[in-house]
C-alpha cells in the first residue's frame, strides 16, 4: 500500500462520528488498496473475522454485514474462546442472515487461514494488542477497539508492526474524528497553550454491584488458558469473565 492510499483512506475513515461509521468504514473504504499482497480481485469479497463475539462484536457482525448488500465486504467467521458464546452467536447470525457462519475457538487457527482478509478486534482489553500485532505480522488488516494497548510502548510496537507488515490498522476511537476534537488536536499542534507534557482523563460510569462471586471451576466449553493469554493467569471467578 502506497503512502499516498494509506492517507486517503485515514482521511476517508476520520470524519466517522461513531462505532457505526467507522468500524465498517476502516474496513471497506479504498477497498482493493487493503487486500492482502496475495493478490485478490478487486470485485472479490473482503473476508473478515470478528474476533470477541460477547460484547462490542456483536455490533462488528452487524454493522459488517449491513453493508454486504452495497460493497465487497462479508464476515467470513467468528471467534472466541467461549464456545459457548460462539455458537449462541452462529445460531443467531444464521437465523438473522440466513446462512451458516464458520466458527473458531482459537484464534490463531484464523490468523492462518490466507482466505481472511481482516479482523475486528472486540477482545478483553489485554488482548489487544498482541492479537493485532500478530495480525499484522499474518498479514490481515485490524480494526481494534479501545484502549489499542495498555501502554505508549505496546502503541509504538503497533504502528511499527503495521508499517513493516504494510498493513492497515484502525483504532476504534471514535471521538478523535469528530470535527470539534480534530480542531482542538490542530490547535494543539499549531502551540496554542505551548508544549503539551502532560494530559490527564478520568471517567466515572454507574455499574451495579455483582457481589463477590468467589473462585469456582472454569465452565465447560471456555479456554480459560486462551482467554488469559497475555494475561497473568489466576484462577477463574465470574467477576472477572466475562466483563464483569
Amino acid at each position: 500500500m502506497t503512502d499516498k492510499s494509506r492517507r486517503s483512506f485515514i482521511k476517508s475513515t476520520a470524519i466517522a462520528t461513531s462505532i457505526a461509521a467507522v468500524a465498517p468504514s476502516a474496513l471497506t473504504a479504498q477497498t482493493p488498496t487493503i487486500l492482502p499482497n496475495s493478490a485478490k480481485g478487486a470485485n472479490d469479497r473482503l473476508r473478515i473475522a470478528v474476533l470477541g463475539v460477547n460484547g462490542r462484536g456483536q455490533n462488528h457482525i452487524s454493522e459488517i454485514m449491513d453493508l454486504t448488500s452495497k460493497s465487497n465486504v462479508e464476515v467470513a467467521s467468528l471467534c472466541d474462546p467461549d464456545m459457548n458464546i460462539l455458537q449462541e452467536r452462529a445460531k443467531s447470525f444464521e437465523d438473522k442472515y440466513k446462512r451458516k457462519i464458520a466458527i473458531e475457538q482459537d484464534f490463531r487457527r484464523l490468523y492462518e487461514n490466507k482466505s481472511i482478509d481482516a479482523v475486528t478486534l472486540a477482545t478483553p482489553n489485554h488482548w489487544h494488542a498482541l492479537m493485532a500485532i500478530w495480525a499484522c505480522q499474518a498479514g490481515k488488516d485490524v480494526y481494534v477497539e479501545k484502549p489499542a494497548t495498555h501502554n505508549i510502548y505496546e502503541g509504538k510496537k503497533l504502528i511499527e508492526a503495521a508499517y513493516k507488515y504494510n498493513r492497515i490498522v484502525q483504532h476504534g476511537v471514535q471521538l478523535r474524528s469528530s470535527e470539534a476534537i480534530r480542531e482542538a488536536v490542530q490547535h494543539l499542534q499549531d502551540g496554542l497553550i505551548g508544549r503539551v507534557y502532560m494530559s490527564r482523563g478520568l471517567v466515572y460510569r454507574w455499574r451495579p454491584d455483582i457481589g463477590n462471586k468467589g473462585i469456582s471451576p472454569v465452565p465447560e466449553g471456555l479456554n480459560y488458558d486462551l482467554w488469559c493469554g497475555p494475561a497473568p493467569m489466576r484462577p477463574f471467578t465470574r467477576n472477572l469473565v466475562h466483563y464483569n
